[in-house]
């Protein structure tokens, strides 16, 4: 099921705003760095896990960080097209393998998101997103950003900044209403 969705560029956009090359040494330079949470990461969020070995002086061109990441959506697609039992829109599916990305495959298998989406609750699935906001046992800001607009995507919500809260759509101005004479002389 869902064997025909590919990561969009939505989904690509929303991970790299997320993840950034957060430690850029120079022009087309970006070291490894230990995220908020204590891991060791390069790139676009790339750490061992997704099969990379690197220490904290490895430095990467943003060709090797642009290769890691389309090379490590690979088995967080897989992932999220193994485990959904459902029917799931494009958007849908970035929102998973953005939250796959960040948390695991293991993570996403054993999470009530899953449980409730492969369940056919779709909504239900997008209030857990915001459950998974820790990172080294606290909250953190940046997870809570994410997992909103990670919940806004798999709604089909725009959220093009990615703070977390659904984009104000601003109504076109209404024409002037035109004047008609009444009764009297008065407009």
């Amino acid at each position: 099921m869902n064997g025909d969705l590919k990561l969009t560029a939505a989904g690509a956009n929303l991970i790299k705003h997320f993840e950034s090359c957060m430690k850029r040494i120079g022009p087309d330079r970006y070291q490894a760095y230990v995220c908020p949470a204590g891991v060791l990461t390069i790139g676009w969020g790339t750490t061992h896990a997704d099969k990379y070995k690197f220490g904290p002086s490895t430095i990467w061109s943003m060709a090797d960080c642009d290769e890691a990441f389309l090379d490590s959506m690979k088995q967080y697609e897989a992932a999220v097209h193994r485990l959904v039992t459902v029917s799931l829109q494009p958007w849908q599916y970035d929102a998973l393998v953005s939250f796959c990305y960040n948390v695991g495959a293991g993570n996403l298998q054993k999470s009530t998101l899953l449980k409730k989406l492969n369940a056919g609750d779709y909504q239900g699935a997008a209030l857990e997103f915001h459950k998974w906001n820790r990172g080294g046992g606290k909250v953190l800001n940046g997870l809570v950003r994410r997992r909103a607009s990670e919940a806004l995507l798999f709604q089909n919500i725009p959220d093009a900044n990615y703070d977390g809260e659904p984009d104000v759509i601003e109504p076109l101005a209404e024409p002037m209403a035109q004047k008609v004479d009444q009764p009297g002389g008065r407009p």
